[in-house]
């Protein structure tokens, strides 16, 4: 019997479980030298003039960059409704309110027209969302928030090593950058995330906030051969650091990063030969000379399709194939719509997109194998 083929899982090699067993044996477990090394070579990687923060999960990481840029009680915060709601959640742990807009009908992306517009007195930063690992259009969203004095926190959980405009995501002119290492992204930790920043003043408040809003972390203190118990808590801070465990495979899963895009790159274009005469819109590619991550491979069926999206994860789960909807637009979730009074249709392309989605499995753990078992459960279905 044919197993069936999840919609993802990690890629972890030797060298991330020899490093983890190092970190076991080295008998330091939380927040230590590796989480510091992962920082470091992350850093690096994005730019010489960039500081990166490690933390627990890429919602953390949102989190605190808006709190180090003074978002509040009161304040505006513009994102996508074609989001996880923990893009939206962040800001309302804040006191302030997200404001939702829609997207580009052609990428999915927040569309920087309806940025412009949704904006007022109120308003005091943009985070847009790079979906699937395809850039936003950063030019035009800069451009807005410098017009405004807007600060900009980009959400990249899908996005590396994204480029945009020739840039990796991450170097870009955005107050603060946001990467995610859950299980299912493009490299991974487990659970975890990353700040990335060139301000010095929001990373020193990112790194005070992760731990409890302590002036001094417990690598430092406890490793110390001296008397150095002593700390101050200079603020009420939140329990997001990063262990060395979950740093342990960051480090080598970062080294990855480039062999790793290229394979989804592979998958994606075997994709797009595979499915370029059935009922379906492929995804959209980057623009020449930049790179997608291909953290996703989302499908939009036609009007002309043999059945309908829910139906068609049905009838891939029925041949073995994992599937999933990425996402369901956050004004159609009940806390959202009934909090801001919102409507099914205020937001028509998110809508319309979500409606007919799906996500089919890309991973760099399938072989070609399990490559062909998709596309030969699509053409089935649709055909």
């Amino acid at each position: 019997m044919t197993s069936f083929l999840p919609f993802a899982l990690p890629d972890i090699g030797d060298e991330e479980i020899n490093e983890v067993l190092d970190s076991l044996r080295s008998g330091w477990l939380t927040t230590g030298q590796k989480t510091k090394r992962f920082e470091e070579d992350f850093a690096a990687f994005v730019g010489d003039d960039f500081d990166a923060i490690a933390v627990n999960s890429a919602t953390a990481g949102l989190h605190l960059a808006l709190e180090a840029l003074g978002i509040g009680p009161g304040d505006e915060v513009i994102t996508t409704t074609y989001t996880f709601t923990a893009t939206a959640e962040v800001v309302r742990y804040l006191g302030a309110d997200p404001v939702f807009v829609d997207i580009d009908p052609d990428t999915f992306n927040i569309d920087p027209i309806k940025i412009d517009a949704a904006i007022t007195p109120r308003t005091k930063a943009i985070i847009p969302v790079h979906f699937a690992g395809l850039s936003c259009d950063m030019d035009a969203i800069l451009a807005i928030a410098g017009k405004h004095g807007l600060k900009v926190v980009e959400d990249a959980a899908h996005a590396l090593p994204t480029t945009s405009r020739g840039r990796l995501i991450g170097s870009l002119g955005s107050d603060a950058t946001v990467y995610s290492f859950y299980a299912t992204k493009t490299i991974t930790t487990g659970e975890g995330g990353m700040i990335v920043t060139r301000d010095p003043e929001v990373a020193k408040r990112c790194r005070i906030m992760r731990l409890h809003g302590i002036s001094r972390d417990a690598f430092d203190r406890y490793t110390s051969t001296k008397p150095s118990w002593h700390y101050e808590v200079v603020a009420p801070g939140c329990k997001y650091n990063m262990t060395d465990i979950a740093a342990s495979l960051g480090i080598h899963q970062l080294k990855k990063a480039g062999s790793f895009q290229k394979k989804r790159k592979e998958m994606a274009m075997c994709y797009d030969e595979a499915f370029c005469e059935l009922p379906l819109m492929l995804p959209p590619k980057a623009i020449s000379g930049d790179i997608h991550a291909w953290h996703l491979y989302v499908i939009r069926l036609t009007d002309d399709a043999r059945v309908l999206r829910d139906r068609f994860i049905e009838l891939m789960a029925e041949k073995g194939v994992g599937c999933s909807v990425h996402f369901i637009p956050l004004h159609l979730h009940p806390y959202w719509r009934d909090r801001y009074n919102l409507q099914s249709t205020d937001f028509p392309q998110a809508l319309h997109a979500y409606e007919r989605a799906v996500s089919l499995p890309i991973y760099t753990r399938m072989n070609e194998r399990d490559q062909a078992r998709v596309v030969s459960a699509v053409k089935e279905i649709l055909s």
